[in-house]
């Protein structure tokens, strides 16, 4: 047994497999996520960091339980710091509204009666007003794998302590994308049920009539598992009720916007190429699919934040922050206090309330018997830009999330590959409430589309040569450029147009250039099958001792060709081709 057998990618499954064989125990697992979290103190992910002192009773209270009657025995789990864990601090991200708790909120103490152990307080945007993770007095939050980017909030800490290593999952609040915005930044899985579904007992409101408690993990099965756990009505919560999941079949229609989207931020042109190929992909993955207008959807977000109802925030805190001036953060205060305009009168929160019914409406009949496909988030941000220009940065990336609680829409946003390096990409599901278990064979549908492969192209293939469009047709993306290990040989092939014919051999190798591209998994037999002879796929070794799938040649072909092996690769010959041709 030991520390460092702990995976750094913490699943329910993989902890499990690790107790039954006696790699780990509970104990090791905790002392490793203290660590981690000590290390990585400076990417302020926590504001009660995982300690020994607060876990040990946790970990107590599961020495004499069976790990094979509790079904989150032993799994740690991180908390948002408007949850409420009794006997720790709760600070909404506010020092001045620090209290201890005096209870479990009900969804921590369904998971902790689970076997579940919790571990720590997550940092979030102040009073969950943000999608950024950077309005918060106790740090911004590092983005887990560009440090230089906003981590998503608010549910910032939550996000992130998954994505380190420090938590198996993590709860998060969601009232305008807060639980979904960070997976897609972190490529997580972010799952926010109906509203009502899961109790709200011991969370702090941002909006109490809307606000969702969800959860963040590595795997749709996990977050299925913390669902089955804590869903279901609280005697104490008047927003909570009985909201089923409803049969599970896969949806009868599947639909995609109608038209362009927005994309944003210095990342724009990679994140609508990585929606492209995420749609391409589940379109040729056999669904049947609708493109319909969304644009009821973004006037249904205007009316939270833009309109009356803005001042159910207000309502909750007016009285702290007229208590405690100076305590806010800046941004935070002057959102909030929109909810206290005169203009924001009795009358225009009913007219609010009328239309929303009118497109809550509208949108019950757009999905009925359907799943909706959108990107989580259509861009992302340094923080620095964050930090020049807060206000609009923050409202963009919600512009495809912001709907959803008010038209009363359960959401799972999912990763669907990546837009470029260190740098996910996600796809958010939406359905109505009572056909929530459809929605999750959805996201298990988009996870199996998403199954990618490396493989190794050497030709036309190639980035900006004539066969690139099948590749990225495919839903395929360039990975990194890279080179064989030198036991091959490459030919000019005799055919129209010329293709180069790559060939292994046991003796006068030599190293060839190609590129590394990441194809759906599901892709591979179309492309393959367009292959025609004398080519095909085989395995190729790399120069660093990787062995992928990728072009190869028959090599009864070669004397047929010319051989080019001299020239490194098809670029090089392709580009000394050109001038032989015009000098």
């Amino acid at each position: 047994m030991t520390i460092n057998a702990v995976p750094k990618k913490m699943t329910i499954d993989a902890l499990r497999t690790g107790y039954l064989r006696g790699s780990f125990t509970p104990s090791e697992v905790v002392e490793s996520i203290i660590r981690r979290a000590s290390d990585t103190e400076d990417d302020h992910v926590w504001i009660t960091p995982p300690s020994m002192e607060l876990i040990a009773p946790y970990l107590n209270n599961i020495q004499h339980l069976s790990i094979a009657d509790y079904p989150l025995w032993g799994i740690p789990f991180a908390i948002k710091d408007n949850i409420e864990v009794q006997g720790w601090p709760v600070t909404a991200g506010c020092p001045e509204y620090e209290r201890e708790s005096e209870r479990h909120a009900a969804v921590v103490e369904r998971l902790v009666a689970a076997g579940a152990i919790p571990v720590g307080k997550t940092n979030l945007d102040q009073f969950a007003t943000g999608l950024v993770g950077t309005r918060s007095p106790y740090g911004e939050t590092h983005n887990a794998l560009r440090p230089e980017l906003i981590s998503g909030g608010s549910s910032s800490g939550s996000a992130v302590a998954v994505a380190l290593g420090q938590a198996a999952f993590a709860l998060g609040t969601d009232t305008a994308g807060s639980g979904r915005v960070p997976a897609a930044l972190h490529g997580l899985v972010g799952y926010k049920p109906a509203v009502g579904a899961w109790p709200s007992t011991g969370l702090v409101p941002a909006c109490r009539s809307i606000d969702c408690i969800t959860v963040f993990a590595h795997a749709l099965g996990d977050a299925v598992a913390v669902d089955g756990v804590v869903r279901g009505p609280h005697p104490e919560d008047a927003f909570s009720k009985a909201r089923p999941l409803g049969p599970s079949r896969a949806p009868a229609r599947w639909l995609f916007p109608k038209g362009d989207l927005t994309f944003f931020g210095p990342f724009a042109e990679a994140y609508e190429a990585a929606w492209k190929g995420a749609k391409q992909t589940l379109l040729q993955s056999g669904i049947s699919v609708e493109e319909v207008d969304v644009s009821l959807l973004q006037e249904a977000a205007a009316l939270l934040y833009e309109g009356p109802l803005v001042a159910e925030r207000w309502a909750d805190l007016e009285s702290f922050v007229q208590a405690h001036p100076g305590a806010l953060f800046p941004v935070t205060e002057d959102i909030l206090r929109t909810g206290g305009k005169t203009e924001f009168t009795a009358a225009s929160l009913f007219r609010a309330q009328h239309r929303l019914a009118e497109i809550r409406r509208s949108t019950e009949v757009l999905l009925k018997d359907a799943v909706l496909v959108l990107p989580t988030c259509g861009g992302t941000w340094t923080r620095a830009q964050v930090r020049q220009d807060p206000i609009r940065t923050n409202s963009l990336m919600g512009l495809y999330t912001n709907h959803c609680n008010l038209l009363d829409l359960s959401a799972v946003a999912v990763p669907a590959g990546d837009a470029a390096e260190h740098l996910p990409f996600g796809l958010t599901l939406f359905t109505l409430p009572d056909q929530e278990a459809v929605m999750v064979e959805a996201a298990k549908w988009v996870e199996r589309s998403q199954e990618r492969m490396l493989v190794a192209v050497c030709g036309l293939h190639m980035r900006g040569m004539a066969l690139e469009p099948q590749m990225t047709g495919l839903g395929a993306y360039f990975v990194e450029e890279a080179r064989t290990a030198p036991e091959y040989r490459l030919y000019r092939l005799d055919t129209h147009p010329a293709k180069p014919g790559l060939v292994h051999v046991l003796e006068e190798g030599e190293s060839i250039a190609l590129e590394l591209w990441s194809m759906p998994i599901s892709s591979f037999g179309l492309f393959t099958a367009a292959i025609p002879a004398p080519l095909g796929i085989g395995k190729i070794r790399l120069q660093d001792g990787r062995v992928v799938s990728g072009f190869s040649c028959e090599a009864s072909a070669a004397p047929e060709g010319v051989d080019i092996t001299s020239m490194g690769g098809w670029r090089n010959a392709e580009a000394n081709n050109t001038v032989s041709h015009t000098s």
